[in-house]
């Protein structure tokens, strides 16, 4: 499946829209390690458009805030900020609280430390 990904710099004054593929499952069906790498393809898009003609790098999921957000048009959005910008993906068509569950393990699973930034 193709995701669209809105991503903002900090320190630039508009937003741009990147793609990435990847991702086997329709969002209804997806599993931990779906999220994780729609996760992981926002980090990378953000790089990416910091850092671009770079290598793609290691994406670690830690150090950002996240939430799920109902969308207008149906479905939910993925949004994620950190220092070096914000990324929002989406629409998804799965429960919303489904994709926070599996957000919360992934998240979880990622962290070296206890507890949670959200």
């Amino acid at each position: 499946m193709t995701v669209h990904v809105d991503v903002w710099i900090r320190g630039t004054s508009e937003a741009v829209t990147r793609t990435f593929e990847g991702i086997p499952r329709e969002p209804a069906e997806w599993i931990d390690e779906d999220v994780q790498a729609v996760l992981e393809g926002m980090l990378h898009a953000m790089d990416e458009l910091k850092n671009p003609g770079q290598a793609k790098r290691v994406a670690a999921l830690r150090g950002f805030s996240w939430i799920v957000n109902p969308y207008d048009q149906g479905g939910v959005l993925i949004a994620i900020e950190l220092t070096l910008g914000a990324a929002v993906a989406g629409p998804f068509s799965v429960d919303k609280a489904k994709l926070d569950a599996m957000i919360e393990r992934v998240m979880g699973a990622q962290s070296s430390s206890p507890g949670r930034v959200h």
